[in-house]
This record gives C-alpha cells, sequence and structure tokens, in this order.
C-alpha cells in the first residue's frame, strides 16, 4: 500500500499573512504615488532651469523667466515657485536660477505633511 500525504488543515494563518503583505504593499504604493507626484513636477522643473542656464548665453534675463513661469503654471507649482532668482556674475562668467516653493501632501490618519523644495541651476556662461 502507498501511503498518501498527509494533509494539514487550514487554519488560516496563510492567508492573514498574504492579507497583510497586500495592505502593507498597497499602502507603499500610495505613498509613492503621493509623493511621486511633487518630487516628479520638482524634477521636471529644475530640468528645464538646467537647461534654461545652459542656453543663458543667447537669452536674456526677462525671457528665461517668462520661460520657468510658464513651466510653472503648465505643472501646476504653487505661486511661490514663480518667485525667480536670476543672477548674473562676471567673475567668474556664470548665472545662477533658483526658486523655493512647498507642496502640501494630505495623507489619511497621520494628515498634512509638508515638502520643501529648492531646485537650482547654475551654468558657466
Amino acid at each position: 500500500m502507498v501511503k498518501s500525504p498527509r494533509v494539514r488543515p487550514l487554519r488560516g494563518s496563510g492567508t492573514v499573512g498574504c492579507l497583510a503583505w497586500i495592505v502593507l504593499g498597497a499602502t507603499l504604493i500610495f505613498l509613492a504615488v503621493q509623493f511621486g507626484k511633487p518630487w516628479f513636477r520638482y524634477q521636471q522643473f529644475r530640468d528645464v532651469m538646467k537647461s534654461s542656464a545652459r542656453y543663458a548665453v543667447t537669452l536674456p534675463d526677462s525671457v528665461i523667466r517668462a520661460r520657468l513661469v510658464s513651466v510653472a503654471d503648465s505643472l501646476a507649482l504653487p505661486k511661490e515657485a514663480k518667485r525667480l532668482t536670476i543672477r548674473r556674475s562676471v567673475r567668474p562668467d556664470k548665472i545662477e536660477i533658483s526658486s523655493q516653493y512647498s507642496e502640501q501632501v494630505m495623507l489619511p490618519v497621520i494628515g498634512a505633511v509638508i515638502l520643501r523644495f529648492k531646485p537650482r541651476a547654475e551654468e558657466a556662461l
């Protein structure tokens, strides 16, 4: 006679462990989305700042400012992001573009979390 393997009764421990991993995964995805959106907007704004600084030799400050304000509008950044500082120095010959702003992320249970961003670009002319 061949013995059949012993079947263990289900006690629910496997399903509870699986449920805990699903809840943890969903929480991590939720947090990544909530914090990821402002971070990606910051990265996009900073990239445009860097490219504007690269072409600053041929562009006046007014054009750079108008372009960056337009990008801040299209990214739906707060009004304070549009307060740009553009400095050109002679020695060494360079340009610095900077701004600072904060965004609020609402989380359940915890409430509001304020993220502060300081995008900056510097380039030699």
